[in-house]
């Protein structure tokens, strides 16, 4: 295990790795600081919490919908120009969201702009995994590679709204909407300028630049969501999203009515953040004989039966911090390793020259599925408390396992076609070799 682990200190020694993780964690800070710092800035000058919900779901509407547009362009046009395209557009609309809700503009305008800001938010994620492929050879240090990316996300969930909290300690709420575009725009520029960026190439097909013009292919106008064997993917993490936003709104309903305190939150988000961060660690340290698919409904089971512990927990008649917190730590642990598997099981399922576009849809289920899931939480608290929702959590993570289970035959023979992510990762420019 020490071996395995000794493997994260090899991938951030080297710098070609180290610099676009960097960039991209600084470019990916935004996702989770942007909605709550919208929440507050809109409530602060406008003084309407129901504005401000608008606002932070128009925001999540246009991620969802603008991911598999920008992914479908790294895929067509390379990673720099797209990054530089998207990210430093959404950083001015942002500007430009926070200075006109210290205007007299009216209120309707403020959810079209954060539509825009979200639709025009850059595509790391697909391209950092990308960049992984781009400077590793060796699939060893590529799986450490995407382990570290699993935590870093969950740690931003967690990090980027504490940060957010700390300046709103010594500004107003528009200095923190600032900062967040901010990040977004010297984050992305800084990713577009590393070696990883510059030299991913789109692996040659009828979305590249050099082919669009080729005909007789059904997928030029194909949307790789529809390819096969990744409907079934996207509908397994969008259930299982449903089980994340059903979970984040259910914490937060026990610290203020179970446990008597909403100061009590961030204890719970660190025990459940701290142990995803150590289980995607430990899973990406090892290796593992045959595919990855194979052990996404293990996992995703694991971690539906550990959500049933944490509904009895809460269901108890005097549930204690000292209790639930363990509970939601091993809860915890499944959370990063499922998000390695379906990251891998796309790559394996999409077309070689899709696979960004493909990891981009994923992002899009998980956003999807997680509103999904805050909504009926809401629902569901209000009519019975926090139990009934971490009941509902459960289930939908059960049913994506179950799901996954049966989809077992067909992503098998999917992932055996020629052509496909997984066996043909796109490969560095002519000329250059990868840096080990």
């Amino acid at each position: 295990m020490t071996s395995g682990l000794s493997t994260y200190a090899e991938v951030l020694r080297t710098p070609r790795a180290a610099a676009p993780f960097t960039a991209s964690i600084l470019a990916r800070l935004p996702v989770s600081m942007a909605p709550l710092g919208l929440v507050l800035l809109v409530e602060a000058l406008r003084d309407s919490y129901s504005l401000a919900g608008y606002v932070a779901g128009a925001f999540a509407v246009g991620v969802a919908v603008g991911s598999p547009l920008w992914g479908r362009a790294l895929d067509r046009y390379g990673q720099p120009r797209v990054v530089l395209a998207s990210s430093l557009p959404s950083a001015a609309l942002l500007v430009a969201l926070t200075l006109v809700t210290g205007t007299g503009a009216p209120d309707a305008l403020l959810p079209p702009l954060a539509v825009l800001v979200g639709l025009t938010f850059p595509p790391i994620s697909p391209a950092m995994r990308a960049a992984w492929r781009v400077v590793f050879d060796d699939p060893r240090r590529q799986r450490a590679g995407y382990a570290l990316d699993a935590v870093a996300i969950e740690t931003l969930f967690v990090g980027g709204p504490l940060l957010l909290t700390l300046l709103l300690v010594f500004f107003d709420p528009v200095v923190p909407t600032l900062v967040t575009a901010g990040f977004e725009a010297v984050g992305g520029v800084l990713y577009a300028r590393t070696h990883a960026a510059r030299h991913w190439r789109p692996v040659p097909g009828e979305h590249t630049a050099a082919t669009a013009g080729a005909r007789g292919t059904p997928w030029r106008t194909r949307w790789v969501a529809l390819s096969a064997g990744l409907p079934l993917v996207l509908v397994v993490m969008a259930a299982m999203s449903v089980g994340f936003g059903l979970l984040d709104v259910s914490l937060a309903a026990t610290a203020e009515e179970v446990l008597g305190s909403s100061d009590k939150l961030g204890f719970l988000f660190a025990a459940i953040a701290g142990g995803s961060a150590l289980g995607g660690l430990l899973y990406g340290s090892r290796h593992w004989q045959g595919p990855e698919r194979r052990r996404l409904p293990v996992v995703m089971g694991g971690f539906g039966l550990l959500l049933v512990a944490t509904t009895a927990v809460v269901a108890s008649a005097e549930p204690a911090l000292g209790v639930l917190l363990p509970v939601l730590f091993c809860t915890g642990l499944f959370i990063s390793p499922n998000l390695i598997i379906v990251g891998a099981l796309v790559d394996d399922l999409a077309p070689a020259h899709r696979v960004n576009e493909a990891q981009a849809w994923l992002s899009t289920g998980v956003t999807a599925g997680a509103a999904v899931g805050n909504a009926l939480a809401g629902v569901l608290i209000e009519a019975d408390g926090p139990m009934r929702s971490f009941a509902a959590a459960s289930a939908a993570v059960r049913a994506a396992a179950l799901r996954a289970l049966l989809a077992q035959p067909r992503w098998r023979r999917i992932a055996a076609l020629p052509g496909r992510g997984g066996a043909h990762a796109p490969q560095p420019a002519p000329g250059e070799t990868r840096a080990a």
